[in-house]
């Protein structure tokens, strides 16, 4: 450690005119305060037993603005402890600190500081003062301020320690550091507990729905205080109903209220509407408003059937749902709204109504934009629970923290309507012995103290009744099944009168724009448990046919064919939506070190299992015709198809016919069988004998250009707004060059900077912090960030040998 100046005067000095910033205010302000508190964080990546201290000389620490995570900026090495498992990326302990100050006219306040995600034991100071620790890094948490803050001209110093060095403790990527959002909050004496507003439907009918809202209160002082307590219901700015009343508040008290709200209008996957709820909370003696608070809630009636699935506002809909992991590609575990955004706009083209949050509770945020945009949520809390999978994961703090992390996390998300359902678990091994028969009632009962109105599941791998512990202590609402599908019929007899989930499928791999002939030779890789995989590629791909999966799944076609026909089955959800960093099945070995799972790889470009699903899942018409059209002469090639809303697809090798196909029986595809000869493929779909679609691939030639798009050219001037710029590399006729590998330097002008850069490829060890990327298949991609100024930003980019190009990004 090096040695640190204990000179308070010089060191706040520095800090004031580096890092420091205001939280005060010009008057008084009565009621809640929420400020964002994620700018001008100063980060160490290292140790140092003294950084908690308050006048600690942070001088030289980096600048950075939250959400962080350190592990994506690393460089990929095999060394490093986190293996397969988390990427080959470092992990490690960071230190974060942050100085802010407070008005004179804040006195009066209760202030709590709100951590969204800490990865992972996140210990908390307070100008020197311990606040505790929170291990579990999925799980947000809060600490009172108010007795250790100075008010005036005197720093207030935020220290935060974020300990990720044990390793292996997860089976895929985690992140490390504070990796989501920050909060400053402040409130009058008698306020709303954290998350403790409840706005919940008792009654749901054609003209009324009665609502209740609970209220949480806490009074902070040391005498018992009369409020009163308004309850506003709004609709898109309206104010539908409202009602006050009173009550005395010594140290907590619960507020109830029901309303009746007439011909309301009914959250769905398609119109997801949201409400509103204001709470506010005057001090009767003084007429101080002390708190407002606001929840946002949706009103719909869902209910699972044993014989016909789900059902949604009386509507029997399938979930056509996905897994997906938290990180966000070259952006790491670090939680950016934009990033999550389109990762949803993108599931939701294919058809995607579904997430499961795979194995642990999600950002705020994701749920948020679950809500807006009209996605089912399984929200789930743990991967382990006592028993643990890898050496340092949850088993260790399990006896301490389960009850908590779980309780919490159903109180942050219970008013959220896209929440459906809540899973305790994943494919946990109490499943095998008797600890689940006790384990499982414990923990359904702290779901249903905090939230009686959704069911609980858990992700179950053992579908015989016998053997199932967790199924057998009858605490389950909905049994959830992973793998296994050929034994999905015969689930009813095994398990009569209940209500059925597919929660895991699939496992099937796939590498962008990589296709093995023949493509109808299924390869299973690996065949069984610690198997060597029988002639693997040796650039560490697997095709994307469709035709390769793991011993313990399925191909796409094969799952979804069946579960389409089980009414009983409420839907199914496949292992995984996108590629995530992590768990490289099936290689699970250097230089592999990120997942081949996803039907949307890391950078967010469909494979093209993709549109099989789109051709089932939506009404849109489509026509998706592969592979690229670049082989060796006289080489066997399979032509695949995917097509919906016509009744045949022809083919056309340069102008002759290669044949009608149709759709026989249960097809999801076409296939031709080729010998390949360079040219034009042109596949033409009809309906009626009328042409609804045409999809054309040609030969392309030599690299050329480089080619760049960008998903908006228009964003906020937030400083957290992104641009998702796909590069192409492209023959001069226009044609995407379907092997290139190009080297694409970027250069970025004006206010904006390169967030990320990725390629897809699972074994690139480029980093994704770079202004720089090799294509892969034709294709890389670039993620530009605002920084927080208006203007415009200029992406340029360069490769040798081929005609450069730029694109402008408007910062607004």
């Amino acid at each position: 450690m090096k040695d640190r100046s204990q000179n308070l005067f010089g060191w706040i000095l520095a800090f004031v005119l580096l890092s420091s910033i205001q939280f005060s205010c010009s008057s008084p302000q009565t009621g809640r305060r929420i400020a964002d508190f994620n700018a001008d964080w100063k980060f160490y990546l290292g140790n140092d037993s003294l950084a908690y201290q308050r006048d600690y000389d942070d001088s030289d620490w980096r600048v950075l603005n939250l959400p962080h995570d350190w592990s994506i900026e690393g460089e990929f090495s095999k060394d490093h402890s986190t293996r397969h498992n988390g990427g080959f990326l470092p992990a490690g302990i960071g230190w974060y600190r942050k100085a802010f100050t407070l008005g004179e006219n804040e006195r009066d306040k209760n202030f709590y500081i709100d951590f969204e995600g800490v990865y992972r034991n996140g210990e908390v100071w307070i100008n020197g003062n311990y606040l505790g620790k929170r291990p579990f890094g999925y799980m947000g948490f809060r600490h009172e301020l108010t007795p250790y803050l100075h008010f005036g001209d005197s720093l207030n110093v935020i220290a935060v320690k974020a300990d990720n060095s044990l390793q292996p403790n997860s089976r895929w990527y985690t992140g490390s550091g504070i990796y989501r959002n920050v909060w400053l909050v402040s409130t009058g004496d008698v306020h709303v507990d954290q998350w403790g507003a409840f706005v919940h439907s008792e009654k749901i009918d054609e003209q009324n729905d009665q609502l209740t809202v609970e209220v949480e209160l806490i009074n902070k002082t040391k005498q018992a205080h009369e409020v009163s307590v308004q309850v506003k219901i709004e609709e898109s700015g309206q104010v539908i109903a409202q009602n006050t009343g009173g009550l005395i508040v010594e140290d907590e008290a619960l507020y109830k209220t029901d309303f009746t709200i007439k011909n309301a209008k009914r959250w769905s996957f398609d119109h997801p509407l949201m409400y509103k709820a204001h709470i506010e909370i005057k001090n009767k003696a003084t007429g101080e408003i002390t708190d407002n608070y606001t929840v946002d809630f949706g009103i719909r009636d869902f209910h699972f059937d044993s014989e016909k699935g789900f059902f949604l506002n009386g509507e029997n809909i399938k979930l056509h749902g996905v897994n997906n992991h938290h990180d966000l590609g070259a952006l790491g575990a670090a939680f950016n709204r934009r990033a999550a955004q389109r990762q949803l706009e993108i599931l939701k083209e294919m058809g995607c109504n579904a997430i499961r949050m795979a194995h642990n509770p999600p950002a705020p945020g994701l749920l948020d934009l679950c809500d807006e945009m009209g996605f089912f949520v399984m929200d789930e809390a743990f991967d382990v629970w006592a028993k643990k999978k890898m050496k340092h994961d949850y088993h260790e703090i399990w006896e301490e923290w389960h009850a908590t992390d779980l309780r919490d996390m159903v109180r942050r998300g219970r008013n959220h309507p896209s929440v459906m359902v809540w899973s305790i678990g994943n494919e946990i091994r109490e499943q095998f012995d008797s600890t689940g028969l006790t384990i499982t009632p414990e923990l359904v009962k702290i779901v249903k103290e905090a939230d009686p109105t959704r069911p609980v599941t858990c992700g179950l791998t053992e579908n015989i009744p016998e053997k199932n512990y967790i199924w057998q202590s009858g605490a389950l609402d909905v049994l959830s099944f992973n793998y296994k599908h050929k034994d999905y019929p015969d689930l009813p007899n095994r398990f009569p009168g209940e209500s059925f989930i597919a929660s895991e499928n699939m496992s099937a791999f796939a590498t962008r724009g990589v296709y093995n002939q023949p493509s109808d030779s299924i390869r299973v890789w690996p065949e069984a448990y610690n198997v060597p995989i029988k002639d693997p590629n040796p650039d560490y791909t697997c095709s994307a046919y469709d035709h390769v999966h793991a011993y313990w799944g399925a191909t796409h076609e094969e799952t979804w064919k069946l579960v389409k026909k089980l009414d009983f089955m409420s839907g199914m959800f496949i292992w995984s939506g996108f590629d995530f960093i992590g768990e490289p099945e099936p290689f699970m070995e250097w230089p592999a070190r990120s997942s081949y799972y996803g039907v949307i790889d890391l950078c967010g470009f469909p494979k093209d299992v993709y549109y099989m699903y789109q051709s089932e899942w939506t009404d849109k018409t489509m026509l998706h015709l592969f592979p690229h059209w670049n082989w060796t002469e006289g080489e066997t090639i399979d032509v695949w198809a995917y097509y919906n809303n016509a009744d045949e697809v022809e083919l056309f090798l340069n102008g002759e016919s290669m044949g009608i196909k149709r759709k026989e029986n249960d097809d999801l595809h076409v296939m031709w069988r080729l010998e390949y000869t360079p040219g034009e493929l042109k596949a033409v779909s009809r309906k009626d004998g009328k042409v609804v679609l045409e999809r054309i691939i040609n030969t392309a030639g030599k690299a050329a250009r480089v080619e760049l798009t960008a998903d908006r050219t228009y964003i906020k001037a937030d400083g957290k707004d992104l641009s998702f710029v796909t590069v192409r590399i492209l023959d001069k006729e226009g044609n995407l060059v379907p092997l290139a590998d190009n080297m694409v330097n970027f250069e970025i002008e004006g206010e904006g900077f390169i967030a990320g850069v990725s390629n897809g490829y699972q074994a690139s060890h480029e980093p994704f912090k770079a202004s720089y990327r090799k294509a892969y298949n034709g294709m890389c991609l670039a993620i530009v960030q605002t920084n927080g100024k208006k203007g415009t930003i200029r992406l340029k980019a360069t490769s040798d040998g081929l005609a450069a190009t730029e694109i402008e990004i408007n910062a607004e």
